[in-house]
């Protein structure tokens, strides 16, 4: 028999995968909106997964479940994830639009939104490392919020700059090529 908190979390298991469907879907609405492009947000969405197998692989070397704080840390890093690859993507379709190769373009954002994704990245490390070391009343909560942030940022951050450009290009690539075949 099923009774507290293990009742309540079985009730809404399923609640879970809605919230985190309906956080990319409004990333991707409002990135779509922005851009005036389905491409583009594509193309930033695509990170997404790879920084989540960062938040995974922290949970699973310190032998955490996936519970509430761990879900709320996994919709933070859905943002997060995103932001990083924002700066490089905006910057590369600016270049695209000056008429740099699509390739270049996003080789050359990455270089140059390469100290802005560090800076950031870092900060948002470090301000949760606390959270993830935490002891005390309440300890296990900010610990799992800690762990999933910290963990994925490490992701997101190596995987963003490798994967971004490569994500931004194909996407591109196939938008610009569906472009000219409906004219």
């Amino acid at each position: 028999e099923w009774t507290g908190m293990s009742f309540q979390e079985k009730q809404l298991g399923s609640e879970a995968i809605v919230i985190f469907a309906l956080a990319i879907v409004l990333v991707f609405l409002v990135l779509a909106a922005q851009y005036e492009s389905w491409s583009l947000p594509i193309a930033v969405l695509l990170v997404v997964p790879l920084a989540l197998l960062g938040t995974v692989a922290a949970l699973m070397v310190r032998e955490f479940d996936n519970n509430i704080y761990t879900q709320i840390g996994i919709v933070l890093i859905i943002g997060l994830a995103s932001k990083n690859a924002i700066l490089i993507v905006e910057l590369a379709a600016e270049q695209r639009e000056k008429g740099i190769a699509i390739f270049d373009a996003a080789v050359e954002a990455s270089r140059l939104r390469f100290r802005a994704i560090l800076m950031t990245a870092f900060s948002s490390i470090l301000g949760f490392m606390p959270l993830m070391v935490a002891s005390g009343a309440g300890a296990a909560s900010r610990q799992a919020i800690g762990t999933a942030v910290v963990g994925g940022m490490i992701a997101a951050v190596g995987m963003s700059l490798i994967f971004t450009p490569v994500f931004y290009a194909i996407m591109q690539g196939m938008a610009e090529r569906l472009s000219k075949g409906s004219r």
